[in-house]
């Protein structure tokens, strides 16, 4: 009797090898997928990578790790852990100074005394109270969001129908602000901006980005900002190194020209079935996942489409210009994380995010990796990266925001004299808010991205560092799928799809499109499906450790409603009337209510 056959291993290619990729590669290979990733660059991590310099690095993009909770996740559902792939968390503290230009600075901590104390400052013993709040709002947005979002896919519309997020969509507040939301616990101006400058990590102007998104405040206060040891890269070099111990290969310096499908028939099914390389090569596959920027991907490496029209006309992110320095000393009045607030807060962000330009007056943040971690520069010295939020890429295609024709954009744009002004305003803005002197003579080397090279280096639309905007309607069922509409076996990952940016997010984001791809071939799942690391102690529970329901009533509560009948029956008395079913309700007072 001859043996069955074995059956053939299925095979995926993922093109891009960002924090997305290499992620879903190294799950893909765990359910048993022989994977290739093709990378055009010759690192991996894409924009969660790093720049190296005569003993000095640099985080060319992410440098705080939020969500620490998503990162153990992923390195759990792939049998190991940061721990035993030699990742370390250093945490930051304080999270950050926050610099204002009147003098005055702010201290964000997850130490709750440190905060009761800096918001007493400014909004005395009610303002914590508020404080604690918010806190408990942007808990639930935190919690409702990893749920009922992070952990879902949405395929359609009918996706948001679902009874389990429609009985908690307005406790998300997506239709208000973040700005409005936190004004509602905060009543200073100066407050105000403090907890809502973080929708930046949105690429997003806190006054158009939906309330949700507080769960990034809340992240850093009670779960804090942490650092991996040796940079952000260390996070994916670990995930790839986990991948290729799975059995995942990479080609790096490959680029991808386009995806190869089959030809169009009369039912227009048509499936990918590889790629085809920059030098001719053609690759099969049975599953093709783009972790490129997807509005490049629509226009670059599939057939020309009204959906990648229609990608390149939709809101975009901001870019940055992103200043490096190797310094020659170390700079003690910065701490690992310094944001510098504009005076003209929300005039600051319509420059942004309005006319795509550079505020006159722009908010930045500064990075100090060496404040942290020794290792990023050489001893007695310091590595600083700066990143001031810039407007997008304009072309000839953009709308004037007056709904006037086009703009020119070389006339709007001028990106030389932008980093000249953004290079000067911050170095002058450091010096008067912090007393640090002669920082500029202090640096020794400069590196610098700008949107143009966000765009070319790594194919980003427009150089848009978070991909597609955040609003309500460019997120959930709204945001580009997972899966092509048109293409069978064609997936996606990455900021700009289902279920948005930042590394914790596309991390999230390869487990929902690694789950759709085994689900549509009939193939297990080898993780647990929406599972979540948490801090809950597993096995058996002590008696003392069991969760009991809160009662309805508390002993207080009952006394009181006892009382509250004695005192109503001493008020009424009731004497029947012989004779009859009627009885007399007799007031003190001696008025008679007739009852039956």
């Amino acid at each position: 009797m001859a043996m069955s056959e074995k059956p053939r291993q299925k095979t995926a290619i993922i093109v891009g090898a960002g924090v997305g990729g290499v992620a879903t590669a190294a799950r893909l290979a765990k359910a048993g997928f022989e994977v290739t990733v093709f990378e055009k660059n010759d690192f991996t991590g894409g924009r969660c990578s790093l720049i190296h310099k005569d003993g000095y690095r640099f985080d060319q993009g992410p440098s705080l790790l939020l969500l620490p909770d998503l990162f153990r996740e992923a390195f759990y559902d792939l049998d190991t852990s940061l721990e035993a792939e030699g990742v370390e968390l250093m945490k930051c503290e304080p999270n950050y100074n926050i610099w204002f230009n009147d003098g005055e600075s702010f201290e964000l901590s997850t130490d709750v005394a440190r905060m009761k104390k800096e918001i007493e400052k400014w909004e005395g013993k009610d303002g914590f109270e508020r404080y604690l709040a918010f806190l408990q709002e942007a808990h639930r947005h935190y919690e409702l969001s990893v749920t009922h979002v992070l952990k879902r896919n949405f395929t359609s519309l009918f996706s948001m129908l679902r009874p389990s997020f429609l009985s908690q969509v307005l406790n998300l507040h997506p239709f208000e602000s973040i700005y409005s939301r936190a004004s509602k616990y905060f009543w200073t101006e100066r407050l105000r901006r403090v907890f809502t400058f973080g929708s930046m990590y949105m690429g997003m102007s806190p006054f158009d980005a939906p309330g949700t998104y507080s769960l990034l405040q809340y992240t850093e206060l009670a779960e804090g900002i942490w650092y991996p040891k040796g940079g952000f890269h260390s996070i994916i070099s670990a995930l790839v190194r986990v991948g290729e111990r799975l059995g995942v290969t990479y080609r790096l310096s490959t680029a991808v020209a386009s995806v190869n499908l089959t030809p169009p028939n009369f039912s227009n099914n048509r499936r990918a079935t590889g790629v085809t390389l920059s030098t001719g090569e053609s690759i099969s596959a049975d599953v093709v996942i783009i972790n490129a920027d997807l509005v490049y991907s629509y226009n670059n490496l599939l057939p020309l489409s009204s959906t990648a029209t229609s990608l390149s006309k939709r809101s975009a992110s901001c870019s940055s210009i992103s200043f490096y320095w190797a310094m020659s000393r170390p700079i003690p009045e910065l701490t690992t994380h310094n944001i510098f607030l504009a005076d003209h807060y929300r005039e600051s962000f319509d420059d942004i995010f309005k006319k795509q330009l550079i505020p006159s007056q722009p908010s930045f943040y500064v990075n100090v990796p060496s404040r942290i971690d020794p290792t990023a520069a050489p001893a007695g010295k310091d590595a600083i990266v700066v990143l001031v939020p810039v407007g997008h890429l304009l072309d000839p295609s953009t709308p004037n925001n007056d709904g006037r024709g086009l703009v020119e954009p070389q006339s709007k744009q001028d990106w030389d004299q932008m980093i000249s002004t953004a290079r000067s305003t911050v170095l002058s803005t450091i010096s008067a808010r912090t007393g640090c002197e002669n920082l500029s003579s202090s640096i020794v080397h400069e590196e610098i991205n700008t949107p143009q090279s966000w765009k070319e280096v790594f194919n980003l639309d427009k150089g848009a560092i978070l991909g597609l905007s955040h609003s309500f309607f460019n997120v959930l069922s709204f945001r580009p799928r997972t899966k092509h509409a048109d293409f069978e076996g064609l997936y996606f990952v990455g900021a700009s799809t289902h279920p948005g940016t930042g590394v914790p997010i596309c991390l999230a984001g390869s487990k929902v499109t690694s789950e759709q791809v085994l689900g549509e071939l009939g193939m297990g799942v080898p993780w647990k499906e929406g599972g979540r690391m948490s801090g809950v102690r597993k096995g058996s529970v002590k008696e003392i450790d069991k969760l009991h329901m809160r009662p309805l009533m508390s002993n207080f509560h009952i006394a009181i409603m006892v009382l509250a009948l004695i005192l109503l029956s001493l008020m009424f008395t009731f004497n029947p009337v012989d004779g009859s079913e009627e009885g007399v309700w007799r007031s003190h007072e001696g008025s008679i209510m007739y009852g039956t």
